[in-house]
């Protein structure tokens, strides 16, 4: 399997005269894969064993994770090079948005899809869920503001009103909850400026504003998919559209990635499992045409009655994949 998808990252490599690195962190249901700062080690031995690091290309499919990683992805691969772009060929959200941020050119296919970059923050201090005691309730950080704009606009509460407001919600949310949405929504925009720097003058401070707060404060949504002609032409993103040969490879690495996976297959232990009762399950991939890197998943059903099984995960985490 890894040669078919080297040969197409070969071919993306001779077509755009870069170096190819593919990110793919999995979403297959029970088995996801987020972005996590454990990519950054495996990233780094992929760039060492790199020929050409004039130009670097990342090849990214992720719907988000840890929101510290990207700056320090961006960061390792520009050590390496200043030519660095992104390759989007379906999903880049959340996290993968920031690391867009970082890159000076996105290509991005017909069907490329960003996303805001408005995180839910989850703590101790989160309200409980009512329906499940042992869990937390997540805070969306535009929640939160949205909630004074809505009592300031649509309710018509004068400003002089907006104490007696928050006080409303600090009564039936804890207060280090709400200072907790608070630092989160600082730390994204800084991490994004940051990232925006990486290509762009200090002298476009008010583009690079503006930027942030289009991702951050007014998509209203965090499920929101965002084109490549929205990023283009509304978010002002360095976004290229692909030839139709290059989609056409893009297209077909992704494709070969996602049967690879089993992507659109929910993984279910029992079927995956040996006689033993022990399973491992491929779920993310760092690629290039010299070497591959899988995210594992390895555990044991233990069965507890006739009708109830326990899943236990014994190991996770990225290990080389040898050619066969």
């Amino acid at each position: 399997m890894p040669q078919k998808r080297r040969e197409l990252i070969q071919t993306i490599s001779e077509m755009r005269k870069s170096s190819v690195i593919c990110y793919i962190g999995g979403d297959r249901q029970n088995v996801s894969t987020r972005v996590a700062p454990d990519i950054i080690p495996v990233i780094y031995k992929h760039l060492e064993e790199m020929d050409n690091l004039e130009k670097i290309d990342l090849f990214l499919f992720t719907k988000g994770g840890d929101v510290h990683t990207p700056l320090r992805l961006v960061e390792l691969i520009r050590e390496y090079t200043e030519h660095f772009s992104v390759l989007v060929p379906y999903k880049a959200y959340s996290a993968g948005t920031l690391i867009c941020l970082g890159a000076t050119e996105l290509v991005m296919t017909k069907m490329g899809e960003l996303s805001p970059v408005d995180p839910n923050v989850v703590s101790m201090f989160n309200p409980t869920d009512k329906e499940n005691a042992a869990a937390k309730l997540p805070i969306n950080v535009e929640d939160v503001y949205s909630f004074f704009t809505l009592a300031r606009e649509a309710a018509g509460i004068p400003d002089e009103s907006m104490d007696d407001i928050f006080c409303t919600l600090v009564e039936n949310v804890h207060p280090l909850a709400i200072g907790g949405v608070q630092r989160t929504y600082s730390l994204i925009r800084s991490i994004a400026k940051k990232l925006l720097l990486c290509h762009m003058d200090a002298g476009q401070e008010s583009l690079i504003d503006e930027i942030i707060s289009n991702l951050t404060e007014k998509m209203f949504s965090h499920s929101y998919m965002i084109s490549r002609r929205e990023a283009a032409l509304s978010l002002k993103l360095p976004v290229s559209y692909c030839s139709p040969e290059l989609e056409k490879v893009m297209w077909s690495l992704f494709t070969r990635y996602s049967h690879d996976l089993l992507l659109d297959v929910p993984f279910i232990p029992e079927r995956a499992a040996n006689m033993s009762g022990e399973f491992s399950v491929c779920s993310g991939i760092i690629e290039t045409v010299k070497r591959t890197d899988g995210y594992f998943f390895e555990g044991v059903i233990q069965k507890l009655n006739e009708s109830q099984n326990n899943i236990c995960i014994s190991n996770q985490g990225w290990e080389e994949i040898e050619e066969e």
